[in-house]
């Protein structure tokens, strides 16, 4: 069975950091590229940051600089560090394949507010 839990999410104040992790199970996780995506509070979704299996990552321009994607996969958790956290950077946090599947995980969300 496919099964994401994310977690890591709370509230931090400008400039500070946190890290996101998403902890996988199913066989479709380790053979796809991996995604977060976020989607501020009533707006679409949009992918901040990729790794695929190459050890290549992309990040969208807001991401770039701050946001650093990795992978465990011996535990099976693909992180997301945030550095220099910015008020826009408020969203509720997804991880996913690259594409994304049709279901997604709870998410797990992110304030950034002084």
């Amino acid at each position: 069975q496919e099964q994401l839990v994310e977690s890591g999410g709370g509230w931090v104040q400008p400039g500070e950091s946190l890290r996101l992790s998403c902890a996988t199970s199913g066989s479709i996780f380790e053979i796809s590229p991996m995604g977060w995506y976020r989607s501020p509070l009533g707006k679409p979704r949009l992918l901040v940051a990729t790794r695929f299996n190459s050890g290549k990552e992309n990040y969208a321009d807001s991401a770039k600089g701050r946001f650093t994607i990795s992978r465990d996969h011996t535990k099976r958790i693909v992180f997301l560090q945030m550095n220099n956290r910015k008020p826009e950077d408020t969203a509720v946090y997804y991880c996913d394949t690259i594409p994304p599947r049709k279901s997604w995980g709870n998410g797990t969300l992110v304030t950034v507010t002084s």
